[in-house]
């Protein structure tokens, strides 16, 4: 399930003159049988609430005085999210015969009302917002309203603003319906509301709600289709927006090794957990350690396990990295394995993480590789995989694909699979992106913060099997160099001819390129190679320090 969270408010939306129909509530019963949570939002105040709604029992979590109370029905517990105004602001009110009414927080009165109450306000150099809903005035502090008070629900609950559906009718709602996945008024809402909503019920009031319900027991709101939080992935050449829906879909980046594919992936990523998504990724070697907005997990010294990933998962707006340096290259398929299926039963529970990210998926989901019936890749919606080697991907993966982004040169060799590509000349800074049959090429979007270089891993890590190796001119060295620290410690002890061996063969440029993934080093490096300057080892070294702290 996507939806896993309604927010309702009560008046004019739920209840009819204070009143709730039997039906609706029958319908809220639904709900909660299917598996999803009910939250009540409200501007009333708690006592008056429970006065008129006999039913509170049939909501997970209720907000009152418009997001200043939480109330928990299941334990009766109250808890203040907001300080109290002080006691003067009610009284200079009442000796100005304004009727109000208070809660524990909130000071309640009618139009025309407010015009008095920003007198007082200003009187008593107080920081109050005036909120208005349908004739009704709330003073409350600045900042709270039902959108704060329904995050600090969905926080206790465990659920996200991603995974919730708001509806409601009046003014005081915008926020909450702006902040939720998917934003509903009421047949009887202001035009104002309706104008923003993602959907508007045909039913008004209750008999809206049910209908609301019936959609999301009925498919997940699939018929709603909920275009402003489109992800963008690119621009075309015509200037034109590429955007896809962020979630249910099954993305592929792939090209050559040092092609940009960590790049194309990362600002996209960047977009995901800007809209508040949350994100894990899967990342056999560190290559997002220093990718701003993750709390890593696992070093190149200690490896990862599956209850850390989870427990740092808890949190709807902690993004995990999870890094498998110190997971042998051998045993990474099978701690994977054993991870994907505890993120789908997360997934079921909690509707996150929204979007899981596999780095090197030619090795974690190889050929071989049999889905179990709770990771069937068609229902594993919410996923990038980011591959050298597209063809050695488990096809059961690859058939589920449903937008593929193809850097590198030749990026039409990428796509063969997908659909026959003619050559394209591609420009600086673009890739081949297919979608539903559609090939064309797209200018990605940078992130505004530029991924930093994988320092540490490269710096103090181990990157296995690219290590590079000093083997002299006649073969007979076999001196390896698992990172940049050891490779300057080797360079710095290797006789001449070995080292000017490696120079002239653009061994150093090629490794910095295809290991350390580093273009800029890479570059550097090959014009050193090319001039073989005196002092060429200094001129190395420099080039490597001043992008990476390497360990003392």
């Amino acid at each position: 399930m996507r939806y896993l969270a309604l927010a309702t408010d009560y008046d004019g939306t739920l209840a009819f003159q204070g009143t709730v129909r039997e039906q609706t509530f029958n319908s809220l019963v639904r709900l909660r049988k299917s598996g999803r949570r009910t939250i009540l939002v409200t501007g009333r105040e708690l006592d008056d609430l429970q006065r008129v709604c006999p039913r509170l029992d049939l909501f997970d979590r209720v907000v009152a005085e418009n997001g200043a109370l939480l109330y928990r029905p299941e334990t009766r517990e109250e808890i203040v999210l907001a300080e109290p105004p002080p006691p003067e602001l009610a009284e200079r009110l009442r000796a100005r015969k304004v009727p109000i009414s208070t809660g524990k927080v909130i000071v309640a009165m009618r139009e025309p009302h407010q015009l008095e109450a920003v007198e007082v306000i200003r009187e008593l150099g107080l920081e109050l917002q005036v909120i208005f809903n349908k004739g009704a005035v709330m003073l409350l502090p600045s900042g709270i309203n039902k959108q704060t008070g329904l995050a600090g629900a969905l926080r206790e609950l465990g659920l996200s603003e991603r995974n919730t559906v708001a509806v409601g009718d009046a003014e005081n709602d915008h926020a909450m319906l702006a902040a939720s996945e998917c934003g509903v008024a009421v047949a009887n809402a202001l035009d104002a509301l309706k104008e923003r909503a993602d959907f508007v019920t045909r039913g008004a009031r209750g008999e809206g709600v049910e209908e609301l319900i019936d959609r999301m027991v009925n498919d997940d709101l699939r018929s709603v289709v909920v275009a402003r939080h489109a992800l963008l992935l690119g621009m075309r050449r015509d200037g034109t927006e590429v955007r896809i829906a962020p979630a249910g879909r099954r993305v592929l980046v792939a090209g050559p090794s040092g092609s940009g594919k960590t790049t194309a992936a990362t600002g996209f990523l960047e977009r995901i957990m800007g809209a508040g998504y949350q994100v894990c990724i899967i990342d056999p070697e560190g290559d997002y350690e220093e990718f701003d907005g993750l709390v890593g997990i696992g070093t190149s010294e200690r490896a990862p396990s599956v209850e850390e990933v989870l427990e740092l998962l808890q949190k709807p707006e902690v993004n995990v990295a999870v890094n498998m340096l110190g997971v042998s290259v051998e045993e990474r398929p099978a701690f994977f394995a054993g991870l994907l299926p505890r993120l789908q039963e997360m997934r079921a529970r909690y509707g996150r993480p929204h979007w899981i990210v596999i780095d090197e998926a030619h090795h974690l989901l190889p050929a071989s590789w049999k889905p179990a019936p709770l990771t069937v890749p068609r229902e594993l919606g919410g996923v990038m995989l980011v591959t050298v080697h597209p063809e050695n991907v488990s096809p059961a993966m690859m058939e589920a694909i449903d937008t593929v982004l193809a850097v590198g040169e030749a990026p039409e060799r990428t796509l063969r699979r997908f659909g026959d590509a003619p050559p394209v000349e591609m420009e600086e800074g673009e890739v081949l992106a297919w979608s539903n049959g559609q090939i064309e090429p797209l200018r990605l979007v940078p992130g505004k913060a530029q991924h930093m270089r994988h320092r540490r891993k490269y710096a103090a890590g181990d990157v296995h099997e690219k290590a590079f190796v000093f083997r002299g001119p006649a073969g007979k060295l076999s001196l390896r160099a698992q990172n940049l620290s050891v490779f300057l410690q080797m360079a710095e002890g290797v006789d001449e001819d070995t080292w000017m061996h490696h120079l002239q063969q653009s061994d150093y440029s090629r490794w910095f390129r295809e290991a350390i993934k580093d273009e800029e080093l890479a570059e550097e490096a090959a014009e050193i190679e090319r001039r073989h300057p005196p002092h060429s080892r200094e001129k190395m070294r420099e080039a490597i320090e001043k992008r990476y702290t390497l360990p003392e």
